[in-house]
This record gives structure tokens, C-alpha cells and sequence, in this order.
């Protein structure tokens, strides 16, 4: 018997927030009501924790579905990208290399400039915000080497890590600014250094993207060594990575990379080993989100017929397994694994994942 985890309020991923994106999906707005009211019944974090997946960038995400974020919570959201574009600012500064939090989707400003593109029209702010995001791509300095710029100090999880680390993956890595400066790119919105941005992150990718994550040993290898067998999935591995890839190829007008990350899409996704190490029915590392992310790959592809099958595949394998998720939300609950299932996405829900 499966059983249910009680949902967190404010939250994006796991809470009645991200639930709601599935009542407005169906239409069904009263639902969504209750559960919007449930997630704001203790307010809503305008702190440091704010992100586009917690507090109020995360409820206009979802009241912006509806088309029903006010003035107020707009310029709640400005407060908080304020606040994190000055902290970055003092960092730069500083000289200091950033930490993952600072600019990554899940918790930085990569999800907030997806919030700001996501606006009609795009937010004043959103130039400031690409330029943050445009300055990762220079070069910098750690333990006395150089190092890209978006090098972080601390490990993936928060833990401390000799000569640091550069992340990869969509949800906590590079290829997360990556789509986000390429999806901003065509829709015609760049600041100075963007095109070259995406250029450098890309490149970067295509030597270092087998890998979650990168060391300072990779760094010195005169080529990175070859990956350990790990889970494929939008959060981390080379599903993300090569949606990513493909937005800068369209972005860029690269039809060699194109076809390389759908080539990739194709390979990974046919691959019993591959498919073997994914273990549930989620958006952010199972079923769910790699469906959602195969349909936006064959939608952008010359060739869409090709992903057909794997769309038939991952539709299959999902529909018989959501249901024994213990989890009721958006990230990792079954709220996601039925808006994958559902697979219009009417109200654009997929853009907190880069996808569109």
C-alpha cells in the first residue's frame, strides 16, 4: 500500500503550490483556489529562501498560469530578484566564486530570469538578471588556478569539497543558464556577451556533460575521464544536458549540435542499460520528466517522427507506475507524473523546468 507524503505549503516542488499547476491545468479552479489558499495560509517567504521554487517567485509562477499574479506579488517577486542581484553583485566584487545557490534554476537566478522571460511583457529586470547569468562564462580564480566561472567552492550537496566543483546538470548546473540564455535568445531578448555565453557553456558541456559534475582532477585530465554507469534524467545526466544543447543550437543556428543532442536524446532513451537505472515515475529524475522533456525535444526537431516511439515508451512506462508515488506534488509526487501524462501543458507549466 502506498503511502502518502503530507505536502509542504510554499513550495514549489513538493507542496500545494505545485499542485495547483496540475488544477489549472485541468481547469479546474476551484480546486486550484483550496489548494492556493492552503500554500499562503502562513504567508510567503520573500527571504533569502525565496526562489522560483519556493515563496513568492513560486506563487506568481502559478497564479501566472491562471493570468492571475497581481501588481503586488510582481513586485514582491522584484524585491527578491533586487536582493539577489545585489548579493551576487557584492560576490563579484569580492572576487569569491559562487556558490550553487546563487544562480541555479532550483534555487537562483536562473529560476527567477525563467519567472521574468515568463512575464507578459518580459519583467525591466530581466536584462539585469541575463547579464548576472552572461558573467558565469568568465573565467575565474580557485585555489590559485583558473577555473570557469560559475565554479563553486562547496560540493552538489552543500558539503565542503577540495578544489570545488563545476555542476553540469539542468536542475543545479550550468546547463540550467544555458537554456535559459538560449530560450531568451529566441524569443529575442540578450544582453552584451550572450550569444558568446551560450557558446562557452555549451562547448564546456560537450567535454564535461557525461559527468554530473566536474573536479578539479577532470580540470587537469587531458581528457575527462569516462563516466561511471549513472541514472538519466532531466535533473541530472545527459537528457537535460542535451535539451539544453539543442535550445543553444536553435538559439545559435547550429544544425551540427542540433542533430548531436537529439542523437543523444535518441541513443540514451533506447538504451535498456540506461532505462534500467530509472526507478519512479517523477518529473524531476523519473518517467514524467523525461517524457515531458522527449515531446518539447521532438517538437523543436526537423525530424519529429523519429521520437515517436520513445514518446510511446516513456508514456507506457509512466502511465503504469504514478500511481505508487508517495508523494502528492509537482517535483517528485504525482501531480507532475499527471501533468506529464496530460501533455498539452495549456498553461505553460513546463518553462520551471527550461523545457519551453
Amino acid at each position: 500500500m502506498t503511502t502518502t507524503t503530507v505536502p509542504r505549503t510554499q513550495d514549489l516542488s513538493e507542496g500545494a503550490l505545485g499542485m495547483a499547476l496540475l488544477d489549472i491545468e485541468r481547469r479546474d479552479l476551484s480546486t486550484a483556489r483550496r489548494h492556493l489558499t492552503q500554500a499562503t495560509a502562513r504567508g510567503v517567504s520573500t527571504g533569502s529562501n525565496a526562489s522560483l521554487f519556493h515563496g513568492a517567485p513560486a506563487l506568481e509562477f502559478v497564479l501566472a498560469r491562471a493570468h492571475g499574479a497581481d501588481d503586488n506579488v510582481r513586485a514582491a517577486v522584484d524585491r527578491v530578484v533586487d536582493a539577489r542581484l545585489a548579493a551576487a553583485h557584492r560576490r563579484q566584487a569580492a572576487g569569491a566564486l559562487p556558490h550553487l545557490a546563487e544562480w541555479d534554476l532550483i534555487r537562483g537566478l536562473t529560476g527567477l530570469a525563467a519567472l521574468l522571460l515568463s512575464r507578459q511583457p518580459p519583467a525591466p529586470r530581466l536584462p539585469d538578471v541575463l547579464t548576472c547569468l552572461v558573467a558565469l562564462a568568465q573565467p575565474a580564480h580557485g585555489d590559485g588556478r583558473p577555473v570557469p566561472g560559475w565554479w563553486s567552492p562547496i560540493g552538489p550537496v552543500g558539503e565542503e569539497m577540495a578544489g570545488g566543483h563545476g555542476n553540469n546538470g539542468m536542475a543545479h548546473g550550468i546547463a540550467g543558464p544555458l537554456a535559459l540564455l538560449s530560450l531568451a535568445l529566441r524569443d529575442g531578448i540578450s544582453v552584451p556577451g550572450q550569444e558568446e555565453a551560450v557558446d562557452t557553456f555549451a562547448t564546456w558541456l560537450d567535454r564535461h556533460g557525461a559527468h554530473y559534475w566536474s573536479t578539479a582532477a577532470h580540470l587537469d585530465a587531458d581528457q575527462p575521464p569516462a563516466p561511471e554507469p549513472t541514472r538519466q534524467s532531466w535533473c541530472y545526466g545527459q537528457p537535460g544536458i542535451a535539451r539544453a544543447q539543442q535550445l543553444a543550437a536553435l538559439a545559435l543556428g547550429d544544425p551540427a549540435r542540433r542533430r548531436a543532442a537529439e542523437d543523444t536524446i535518441e541513443t540514451t532513451l533506447t538504451d535498456p542499460l540506461h532505462l534500467a537505472r530509472i526507478t519512479d515515475s517523477t518529473l524531476c529524475h523519473g518517467w514524467a520528466g523525461l517524457l515531458t522533456l522527449t515531446r518539447a525535444v521532438a517538437a523543436d526537431s526537423p525530424a519529429p517522427d523519429r521520437f515517436s516511439p520513445i514518446i510511446q515508451d516513456l508514456h507506457r512506462r509512466l502511465a503504469t507506475s504514478w500511481e505508487r508515488l508517495p508523494k502528492l506534488g509537482f517535483m517528485e509526487g504525482r501531480a507532475g507524473a499527471q501533468l506529464a501524462l496530460q501533455a498539452p501543458d495549456a498553461v505553460g507549466w513546463s518553462r520551471a523546468l527550461l523545457l519551453t
